[in-house]
């Protein structure tokens, strides 16, 4: 058996928290480096779905998902802006599993934080810079700590630190629309039903909403473009009387959904050009920091999620020696198919902003992506993964 590697990871958002899941349930010993100073999440959703729910389920994390979550069904819908439907939403794989849940992003984070061994989450740490030999890999803190393993994982986001290590510095690229989020609690919208996931397409802009924490609070997300350029934030402010003014006009249940937000916040939406390499021998890059991508696919922690669950299946065959080499594996497993939902996030939401002049057109092309969606929610990375660790010995 090859000897216990030890893991620095850098980042405690929701890929670096799953990702030490994963790793600890294969025997490694693991430390995750955070910069806040506590483990939280502000109030918004996140969408999981059948490609990430599998490996919750494999670290023993499904009766946790099925408590907090508000799983979404059959009367899930794509609608034009006025309320006429489109299509019906798909919430299952090919096989008819549905595990498509709507989550509070604090649940989720507080489960995988939850289920770690106490102490393996040390906050106040901002990593500030990094160095490797042939043995160890190094970061060190702005608080002058330092800490040193076989391997460091960078799972620190968009502006990720230690990304610069791995590859040159390049800038994200602002899409041109924010999305104001926020939650309702279901009681102040009692009618709203908790059991599907709804999305309204209009000119340039969309809607979307989702219960949450077994449907005690309703998600929702208002795209609209802006000629503004702005920092990339989860946290910064919004303005509910901006957002309710820019749907005027939609179908009523919007309306009332938006008349009882009193506090919103403002999300301007940047991803990056998909980067040839994610690796650079005992530093590899996880998450958003590899690969941040738009929502419009609802992927973002999904593929966080499954680099984490790839990552630990090759590293578990992997020591202190073969390390490297087994980072490499992983970024040749995951690099090309992260690339392509990267894209089709782009695609998707042009495709939702109603770019097409004929919305016939859009409308088919809405029907017809569920069977994109049947493929993203097939996919099962850990076979592969298995197979990439055998060929390192």
């Amino acid at each position: 058996m090859p000897s216990r590697l030890d893991v620095v990871i850098v980042g405690g958002g929701i890929g670096g928290l799953f990702a030490a899941n994963a790793l600890t349930a294969q025997g490694m010993r693991v430390a995750i480096y955070e910069q806040a100073p506590a483990i939280a999440e502000v109030g918004a959703g996140v969408f999981l779905t059948p490609n990430s729910v599998r490996h919750l389920q494999r670290i023993g994390l499904e009766p946790a998902v099925e408590k907090w979550g508000a799983r979404v069904g059959p009367g899930s819908h794509y609608f034009r802006h006025d309320g006429a439907p489109i299509a019906p939403v798909q919430v299952t794989d090919s096989s008819g599993w549905n595990a498509t849940f709507g989550m509070h992003r604090a649940d989720l984070v507080e489960m995988l934080a939850g289920a770690l061994p106490p102490g393996t989450v040390r906050t106040g740490h901002r990593a500030t810079s990094f160095e490797q030999d042939g043995e160890l890999a190094l970061v060190s803190f702005a608080n002058g700590a330092t800490a040193e393993g076989d391997i460091v994982i960078a799972a620190d986001g968009i502006h990720s630190e230690l990304r610069p290590h791995v590859f040159a510095a390049s800038q994200p690229v602002f899409s041109g629309s924010v999305a104001y989020r926020g939650l309702v609690p279901h009681e102040r919208v009692p009618d709203w039903p908790t059991d599907r996931w709804q999305m309204w397409l209009g000119k340039g802009r969309h809607f979307l909403a989702f219960p949450v924490r077994a449907g005690k609070l309703i998600n929702y997300v208002g795209f609209v473009p802006t000629d503004e350029e702005m920092k990339e934030s989860w946290t910064a402010p919004g303005n509910p009387d901006v957002l309710r003014q820019a749907f005027a006009g939609w179908d009523p249940r919007i309306h009332q959904l938006l008349s009882e937000v009193e506090v919103t916040f403002r999300w301007a939406l940047y991803d990056r050009e998909p980067l040839p390499v994610w690796t650079r021998q005992r530093l590899g890059l996880l998450g958003d920091a590899a690969h941040p991508m738009l929502p419009h696919l609802g992927q973002g922690a999904n593929q966080s999620i499954e680099d984490g669950i790839a990552l630990a299946t090759i590293l578990a065959r992997a020591d202190r020696t073969t390390a490297p080499s087994a980072l490499l594996a992983y970024e040749r497993l995951r690099r090309e198919r992260v690339a392509q939902v990267q894209r089709g996030a782009r695609e998707n939401g042009l495709r939702y902003d109603s770019a097409h002049s004929d919305l016939g057109v859009r409308d088919a092309e809405i029907t017809a992506h569920a069977a994109f969606r049947k493929r993203l929610y097939d996919h099962d990375v850990v076979p592969d993964a298995q197979a990439a660790a055998a060929a390192l010995m």
